[in-house]
């Protein structure tokens, strides 16, 4: 404790770097902690369960180019056509596919327009009763869709009125758990709740509703179709091999395309995430490699700048250990200024990133395990040019320079 004040009257009379340094430190403690808790927020939203065997699971699209196709019965003709394929256990049409980042939503509520009512945003999914065995969804309440029900058209003259919700949609509108039999509106058109089914995640990932969804016994016949299939476990590759000739086959007038398995089409929605995760660890690791260095030159600056009196020093009778000690000392000062500044920084970048890019908020555990970690580094840093200080001969450092 004694050295203390010699220390912080040194570092006053040579200000310029320790101020600098200073600066660097808080600079990267604001900036890794942070970027540490975004790459955390990215991992945990990359790695979320979506309800679908995505290793199983393909969709493609087909356009149709023919003038005089029957397309509610080549509707028909091509999903009876895949799913009679080996190793297919089962194939719907749809019109949005799940993770893709296309798609539609709507707003139901629990009354008509012009009522005050509760009401939640949904994505909508239309499709006939093997939506779900495709999708490998199960109904956690009430029942499928019969093939009665499903509505086989070319246009929205006529659309069902009844619906499977998601557990999460059922609950958000009904806390009391009573939604099965329910009605809900989509504007002033009533849906009846037939069943309630697992966890399947809409479009958007990254949405609020995107474990809130509605599928409708739709099935929107037209030129532009999408297909989805699930395979059985390993024969998904041998089963996509096959689809573009099978189509063909059924009707040439067309073109089949975007052939691609559930995480694919996963993989191109999150990709730019996972560039914004790799920048931000590229950014992590380049801050901290630059810090370590300005702690190491500045060490040596001082070093180098002070060799007679650490000479002095030795001459008098200072062992290593006190060379070392009075660097390390000088060097967790300067680190605990920047750090004391950087918790600070980080706090309010948090709340200005929190504000302008709806992130959520930064925890001061964050801001603690980064700040232990600079001060780490800073000692690192400091110990290898400490010791090379503390080997000064006296005989050498007294001489006149």
């Amino acid at each position: 404790m004694s050295e203390l004040k010699p220390i912080f009257n040194a570092l006053c009379r040579s200000k310029v770097g320790a101020i600098l340094l200073l600066l660097q430190i808080a600079i990267t403690t604001a900036i890794v902690s942070n970027s540490t808790f975004i790459i955390k927020e990215k991992i945990a939203y990359l790695d979320q369960p979506t309800g679908y065997s995505e290793q199983d699971i393909f969709s493609f699209e087909v356009m149709s180019f023919g003038k005089d196709t029957n397309f509610k019965q080549q509707a028909e003709l091509d999903e009876q056509a895949l799913r009679q394929i080996p190793g297919v256990v089962d194939a719907v049409m749809i019109d949005s596919v799940p993770l893709s980042g296309s798609g539609s939503a709507s707003t139901f509520r629990l009354r008509p327009t012009g009522e005050k009512s509760k009401g939640e945003q949904a994505n909508v999914f239309q499709g006939d009763e093997h939506v779900l065995n495709t999708l490998g969804v199960k109904v956690l309440e009430g029942r499928n869709f019969y093939e009665s029900e499903v509505m086989v058209t070319d246009n929205y003259d006529q659309y069902p009125n009844i619906a499977l919700i998601t557990k999460a949609l059922a609950d958000s509108l009904f806390p009391d758990g009573d939604a099965l039999g329910k009605s809900i509106y989509r504007g002033d058109f009533p849906v009846k709740i037939i069943g309630i089914t697992d966890m399947m995640k809409g479009p958007w990932l990254s949405s609020e509703r995107k474990d809130r969804s509605v599928i409708t016994p739709f099935v929107l016949a037209r030129k532009l179709t999408q297909f989805m299939v699930r395979t059985e476990p390993g024969r998904r590759a041998e089963v996509m091999q096959q689809i573009e000739s099978l189509m063909l086959q059924l009707d040439s007038k067309r073109v089949v395309e975007n052939i691609m398995g559930l995480e694919q089409v996963k993989g191109g929605f999150v990709a730019p995430d996972k560039l914004t995760m790799r920048m931000l660890l590229v950014m992590v690791v380049v801050l901290t490699l630059i810090t370590a260095l300005g702690i190491f030159g500045l060490t040596m600056f001082n070093i180098n700048k002070r060799t007679k009196q650490v000479g002095t020093r030795r001459a008098l009778g200072a062992r290593k250990s006190h060379i070392i000690n009075y660097f390390l000392v000088e060097s967790v000062m300067i680190c605990i200024g920047g750090l004391v500044l950087g918790a600070v920084l980080a706090i309010l970048l948090g709340q200005q990133l929190m504000q302008h890019y709806s992130i959520a908020k930064l925890p001061l555990l964050y801001v603690g395990f980064t700040a232990v970690g600079v001060l780490l580094i800073s000692v690192c840093s400091v110990i290898g040019p400490a010791q090379r200080a503390a080997n000064i001969s006296p005989s050498v450092a007294t001489r006149t320079i």
